[in-house]
């Protein structure tokens, strides 16, 4: 099994293998490319954002800068929009469904690292995937962690830390992340 392939798998991978060095450096040659754009340039930004993402619905916008591992990994719905400074740490896939709002600073990580010390300083990592419903919103400076999987109709308040499933229709804030009230 490669490297790329363990990683997609979420199994422990060296992420200093060529391939990956390879097509991260060619994201962070679109993000830069990306970041440096014009409010005016909205057409080359989709340009860029269509050939960073694994797939993007229509009518999004994302504001930059913007930073992400891949590019690949990340699939998203129609009516996105990020606002300023998101970052994606997709080393497994980030799925997000449609008309969902990112506030400034929101952190999406797949990106895991061993508990173990002995491992851990090996450099080895893994990933978990994400996975983020429909008419979600992200409140700023939220950190999504690995693996978590968030319903529908979510609203995430600003700062909150989400460590764990959240499910349809709810209010969450904190650190970590709880439930506070259903919304309709």
């Amino acid at each position: 099994m490669s490297e790329k392939e363990k990683m997609l798998a979420g199994e422990l991978y060296k992420s200093w293998d060529d391939v990956l060095v390879q097509e991260r450096s060619r994201a962070r040659q679109i993000q830069h490319q990306f970041n440096q754009t014009k409010d005016t340039e909205s057409h080359y930004r989709s340009q860029l954002i269509s050939s960073l993402f694994g797939m993007i619905g229509e009518d999004y916008k994302i504001e930059p800068p913007f930073y992400c591992d891949y590019g690949y990994n990340i699939r998203v719905g129609e009516g996105f929009f990020a606002n300023f400074n998101c970052v994606f740490l997709d080393v497994c896939p980030i799925t997000i469904g449609e008309r969902v709002m990112l506030g400034p600073n929101v952190q999406i990580y797949t990106a895991t690292h061993p508990m173990d010390r002995e491992t851990r300083a090996s450099g080895l990592e893994a990933g978990k995937p994400i996975t983020i419903g429909n008419d979600v919103w992200i409140g700023g400076s939220a950190v999504i962690n690995p693996g978590v999987t968030i319903g529908d109709n979510v609203v995430i308040g600003s700062g909150a830390v989400v460590t764990k499933d959240i499910p349809s229709n709810v209010f969450v804030g904190g650190n970590p992340a709880k439930v506070i009230k259903s919304v309709d």
